[in-house]
């Protein structure tokens, strides 16, 4: 037999490799399409905070987040943890600010989209999980009356641009809190309901202003993104936006065999719910029940959506009101975390325990059970090549 020319092979190998790369069946290229960043859309509003989307409430808070005055002894910030450069996390296992807590930092870009806030969910908006770090005797451990001595010296023009006239301070304690140290709490007890009130909303306030603030920390397009706008079109990705074989195939188990789309799916790769995949416990740290400890917190909050500082309707509250409230599910349960810039986001899960995307896969294909409630984790048997192809997929959306 004759030969084929050279450039005729070559020719052959280049469209059996395009074919290889954009072979997706029309199911498959639904599921792309709908994991793609294009498809998030605008934030909706957020009705218990009405200054949500104003941009000098946006401004006010980006100042918070990075003023340590607003830390017990001045050497921290929400930045101390959440670090700009660093995805708005900080590569620890668990954070630490004036001390070290029991879960590991969540990144914030996009946050803003979910429902509900922390790990277990205990907060059901941005602005209410604002405030818990303030007063986080790990974290922050500052205090009420001492915030807001704080705001009356440092921004009073501008929370009183976006909030009106800050309460009149004179006659307070230097520090007092319902949630401080015992001396704290004492000097709060001796507050008068009215100023405590007081006192609560401009809390509550620099909440919403750092919620406002947190809104605007978004997403970036990724290869992922390019690639699959290219696929939904119809066009041959070109540039960095061309995947290949490995890729290719890591994004086919992501959306088939391996189940992963099953959680971790929409444009930020997360269903934005709560699941048990059991994942080990901390040694030397108590038990996390997760999101099954939380529901009794939620309801509780006086910042949550129902609550008196909310600037929401109650049946505005829908889910708080219809949230999952009693199910065995919930005992062991964390929130899926968004895998847009996870790649470079090592450790793993709520408390660091796995070390790399490696192990990650392992752990999800080996289906341990779980120290509290019960996996859903069935187990999906990986070769080394399948586990390298989802690596390589998870690291095109960095």
């Amino acid at each position: 037999m004759r030969p084929l020319p050279l450039l005729i092979v070559l020719l052959m190998a280049l469209a059996l490799q395009a074919c290889s790369r954009e072979d997706f069946s029309e199911d498959e290229k639904a599921l792309i399409g709908q994991l793609r960043l294009s498809q998030l859309g605008p934030l909706k509003p957020d009705p218990s905070n009405a200054v949500a989307d104003d941009p000098r409430a946006a401004a006010f808070g980006e100042a918070l987040f990075f003023d340590t005055g607003f830390s017990v002894d001045g050497t921290v910030s929400c930045a101390t943890c959440h670090l700009p450069e660093r995805q708005f996390q900080d590569d620890r296992p668990l954070a630490r600010g004036i001390g070290t807590t029991d879960r590991r930092t969540m990144p914030l870009a996009g946050a803003s989209h979910g429902q509900w806030f922390f790990w277990d969910g205990r907060k059901d908006s941005l602005w209410a999980q604002a405030l818990g770090p303030m007063e986080d005797a790990r974290e922050h451990a500052g205090n009420r009356v001492a915030f807001a001595h704080r705001v009356e010296r440092a921004y009073r023009d501008e929370y009183e641009a976006v909030f009106g006239p800050l309460p009149v301070l004179s006659g307070l304690p230097d520090e007092a809190s319902p949630l401080g140290t015992a001396a704290q709490q004492e000097a709060w007890d001796r507050i008068g309901d009215d100023r405590k009130t007081e006192i609560d909303i401009v809390f509550s306030n620099l909440g919403k202003a750092l919620a406002a603030f947190q809104r605007t920390i978004v997403h970036e397009e990724t290869r992922f993104d390019r690639f699959a706008e290219a696929v939904i079109a119809g066009r041959r990705p070109e540039g960095d936006a061309e995947f290949n074989s490995l890729e290719v195939e890591g994004l086919k188990l992501f959306i088939g065999k391996a189940n992963c789309i099953d959680c971790h799916n929409g444009p930020r790769f997360t269903d934005e719910f709560f699941h048990n995949t059991g994942v080990p416990a901390v040694a030397g740290l108590a038990g996390d029940r997760g999101r099954a400890q939380a529901v009794e917190q939620v309801l509780a909050d006086p910042f949550n959506c129902m609550g008196p500082y909310s600037d929401a309707k109650e049946e505005e509250c829908e889910e708080l009101r219809f949230m999952v409230r009693d199910s065995p599910e919930m005992e062991g349960a964390f929130k899926t975390p968004s895998l847009r810039g996870a790649a470079n986001r090592l450790p793993y899960m709520h408390a660091g325990q796995i070390a790399t995307l490696e192990d990650v896969i392992d752990h999800y294909s080996a289906a341990p059970a779980a120290p509290g409630g019960q996996s859903e984790l069935r187990g999906v048997i990986f070769t080394d090549r399948g586990r390298a192809a989802l690596v390589a997929l998870l690291k095109t959306l960095d």
